[in-house]
């Protein structure tokens, strides 16, 4: 019985909470803002929530070397859209930012901003 009540007290949990609106056209913050929790500061997939998911965050700095030393930029687009899913995110909650990044106004000409500049900040941290 000992042994079944560790194991539970163990596992740890992700809370959801409905995303807010984001308030920044910088990419940098924005990583900081939405994905630096699974991702982790440093991008390579160490974030506070990482333990608590199913399989592990994948090291973003490493984009490129995976795409045989180029940045698939359109791809991560497609992923940040949800059009492209992630099987590690299970269903497409976590990579369809388009609505939580449009302004209050509902605007998707600023959500395509904030996207663009989300992928511009990957780009330019890819390791070398």
């Amino acid at each position: 019985m000992a042994a079944c009540f560790c194991a539970v007290a163990q596992q740890k949990t992700i809370k959801r909470v409905d995303p807010v609106g984001a308030k920044s056209l910088d990419g940098k913050g924005l990583y900081s803002e939405f994905c630096a929790v699974c991702h982790g500061a440093d991008l390579k997939g160490g974030g506070p929530a990482a333990s608590a998911l199913k399989q592990a965050p994948s090291d973003l700095t490493q984009i490129a070397k995976k795409n045989g030393g180029r940045f698939p930029d359109t791809k991560v687009m497609a992923t940040l859209k949800g059009q492209d899913g992630v099987t590690a995110h299970g269903n497409t909650d976590m990579p369809t930012w388009g609505k939580t990044f449009q302004d209050v106004s509902g605007n998707m000409t600023i959500a395509q901003g904030r996207m663009h500049a989300l992928v511009n900040f990957l780009q330019e941290s890819q390791a070398k």
